[in-house]
């Protein structure tokens, strides 16, 4: 008879003390003073029964990677954390809402033992010793017949790290991962699908805020077309092999011509060149991925999509301004200002914007925004709302100047602002100064 699992949620589940936050292999175990040196191999358990036994943190972690697998897990425990309940409710794996006992390992290819109970894990032990199943154990990895690596994965491959030293493993892992994802570690990916478009988003400006798969197909670029407000330090970044387009449009200045730009993405990849085309933000919140797509597509090329941060919600958050906030706003407005409220081009309904309570947040509008104050208050707008304008934010860069609908145009004159910039309207403005509801 084995001994109960205490129905203690904060318990059940923890690590011995020689172990990480996360997880990983034990210390150095040795059997009678002998170290023991793993096999790494790759366990294919798709569709295989695998049993955890026990619902806490430990597990809670453990259990993404495991049904990435597509194995048939099957949790063993009375109590669970609530992101496990989560996975069982949604149907990843199946809950049996109870303590081990003997005989749940059959026709189990693998165990992952995770309670903060001596006997129930050296109960589990034997049994996967006497049914040949591997088990690993968070809490005496000198006890398991096997240990789970520090993983990560990048680009369809995994790196697992044994050192038997938890933190060192996770530091090589991390190092090998960042490295693999950032360039900076040489393993050029030969693409099996040859030439090919990607339309990148590069986000609001700090290189560290491109998307990690942004990132890996900017390292694995032949030829790179790059927008003025892409992150220029990424560009610094790529191999002397690699031929940088300027695609820049400077306002009211020089430009690379959209056409243009699209037959360049069109030509280079015609030539068997895998093509990136690196943009500021997101490449479909006005940056004009659509037209760029069209033109890929109708010249049958293949292209990938890679979604940014678009500056309209990143900028004001790194000055403090959240373009939502609870009991202030339920609805935010993303508005192009480069066509004045007055052009007959335009295709805004500036009335409607003026009668909403909501933020409203201009990109492009640097010029525009005495015309466009002006209108929003004649349509209704309250001259004394609050008004941010942040020049280059999330690069070093970056300064942020407050006013009123009614002052934005001169304080913009005043303090000299030129694009880029993100101007945000309403009263989240000033929510750092506004004391919780």
């Amino acid at each position: 008879m084995t001994a109960p699992i205490p129905p203690s949620l904060p318990a059940d589940g923890q690590e011995g003390p020689n172990l990480p936050a996360d997880g990983q292999e034990g210390p150095n175990p040795s059997t009678e003073g002998r170290a023991r040196t793993p096999y790494p191999v790759g366990l294919l358990l798709a569709g295989r029964r695998v049993v955890v036994v026990g619902g806490g943190h430990v597990a809670q972690r453990r259990l993404p990677a495991l049904l990435a697998t597509g194995a048939d897990v099957h949790l063993i425990s009375p109590v669970t954390t609530p992101a496990v309940q989560a996975m069982a409710d949604a149907g990843e794996l199946t809950w049996h809402e109870r303590r081990y006992r003997e005989g749940d390992l059959a026709d189990t290819w693998y165990a992952l033992v995770a309670t903060d109970d001596p006997a129930v894990n050296a109960a589990v032990s034997t049994e996967a010793e006497r049914e040949r199943v591997f088990c690993a154990r968070s809490d005496d990895a000198s006890a398991a017949t096997a240990w789970t690596p520090a993983s990560g994965r990048d680009a369809g491959a995994t790196v697992a790290v044994l050192t038997g030293d938890p933190r060192h493993s996770a530091a090589l892992r991390d190092s090998i991962v960042e490295g693999l994802r950032d360039g900076s570690l040489a393993a050029r990916q030969y693409r099996a699908r040859g030439a090919g478009v990607a339309l990148v988003g590069g986000g609001p400006g700090d290189p560290d805020l491109i998307t990690v798969r942004g990132r890996r197909l900017l390292a694995d670029a032949d030829v790179v077309v790059a927008d003025r407000l892409a992150p220029r330090e990424l560009l610094a970044e790529l191999p002397e092999h690699v031929e940088v387009i300027d695609a820049s449009k400077i306002p009211y200045g020089r430009f690379m011509a959209q056409e243009a730009i699209n037959r360049t993405l069109v030509e280079h990849a015609k030539a068997g060149k895998f093509v990136v085309r690196l943009k500021g933000g997101d490449p479909y919140v006005f940056g004009r991925g659509g037209e760029e797509l069209l033109a890929c597509v109708e010249a049958g090329l293949p292209v990938t999509v890679v979604p940014g941060i678009s500056s309209s919600i990143s900028v004001p958050a790194a000055v403090g301004v959240p373009v939502t906030h609870r009991g202030m706003t339920h609805e935010f407005t993303v508005v192009s200002g480069h066509v004045g409220p007055d052009d007959e081009r335009s295709l805004t309904n500036w009335e409607a914007l003026a009668g909403m309570t909501g933020t409203l947040v201009l990109l492009m509008a640097v010029d525009k925004i005495g015309a466009i104050a002006a209108r929003l208050i004649r349509d209704g707008r309250a001259a004394d709302t609050p008004v941010a304008v942040v020049q280059e934010g999330t690069t070093a860069a970056q300064r942020r100047v407050d006013a009123t609908l009614a002052t934005v145009a001169a304080t913009v004159e005043a303090e000299r602002i030129k694009p880029p910039a993100v101007i945000v309207i309403g009263d989240v403005v000033n929510v750092l100064a506004t004391p919780e509801a």
